[in-house]
């Protein structure tokens, strides 16, 4: 019998800086609660809004895995290696923070809203060389099914990460469904639905739910709307 966890929309954290408003799925920052720390090596997943001409500036990151996926908007990125870059909708960014970088990140555009997913996971490999990487993914190639946008394999599709972690996103119709399989043992997925409604196994999530499941090799996700959805496989049990 698979384990599980439901986080509604309503129940997250959430900070307004002004500039940034931030829904925290886990501990972060102000919020804080006990039984919110992380879901496995998944430590962090905010939802973040910063409005135009905001930003996050020079702050600085060591030993952790951070991911970056915007949703609407330009945002520029910075940071101590020398690295500039925009990252928009289609872009995944990672960076593996290691012994220690610096960066910022801000949106340039006066008046549009930049939209974008911030999550952090617990590396399986402790002070490696900061690095740091985006790709551009056709979004199209989520339409109906699953499409791959993070793994542990440097030659896989997506960005890679030090953990044996796999990241897919999905843009289902009404109806459409699909079987995820997990890659490895004693791992757990976490879904976070972007918008709409969708059915995992028998659990119906609603836009900007999360679900964790764990102690189970596959489950069966349902677009019960038009839904977009992303899943999170991490290890539930590991070392840091």
């Amino acid at each position: 019998m698979a384990n599980t966890v439901l986080h509604k929309a309503n129940t997250r954290g959430f900070a307004d800086h002004g500039w940034l408003k931030s829904h925290q799925t886990f501990s972060f920052a102000g919020y804080y609660d006990p039984h919110r720390i992380h879901f496995g090596a998944l430590r962090v997943l905010n939802d973040d809004v910063v409005l135009g001409g905001g930003g996050f500036g020079k702050h600085p990151h060591d030993n952790m895995e951070i991911i970056s996926i915007p949703l609407e908007g330009d945002l520029e990125h910075k940071d101590s290696m020398g690295n500039t870059a925009v990252i928009k909708h289609g872009d995944i960014q990672v960076m593996s923070a290691g012994t220690g970088i610096y960066h910022s990140e801000y949106n340039k555009d006066a008046a549009e809203a930049v939209k974008f997913l911030q999550i952090w996971v617990f590396p399986n490999k402790r002070n490696v060389d900061p690095r740091y990487d985006q790709v551009t993914l056709d979004p199209a190639d989520r339409h109906n099914k699953l499409q791959q946008i993070l793994s542990p394999d440097k030659d896989d599709a997506g960005v890679w990460i030090y953990q044996n972690a796999w990241f897919h996103m999905g843009n289902f119709d009404k109806g459409v469904s699909s079987e995820y399989n997990l890659k490895a043992e004693g791992n757990g997925v976490y879904i976070f639905v972007l918008k709409g409604d969708v059915k995992v196994n028998d659990q119906l999530l609603n836009t900007r739910d999360g679900y964790g499941i764990w102690d189970t090799e596959k489950f069966t996700i349902t677009a019960e709307t038009d839904a977009e959805f992303l899943l999170m496989e991490v290890p539930m049990e590991f070392k840091y």
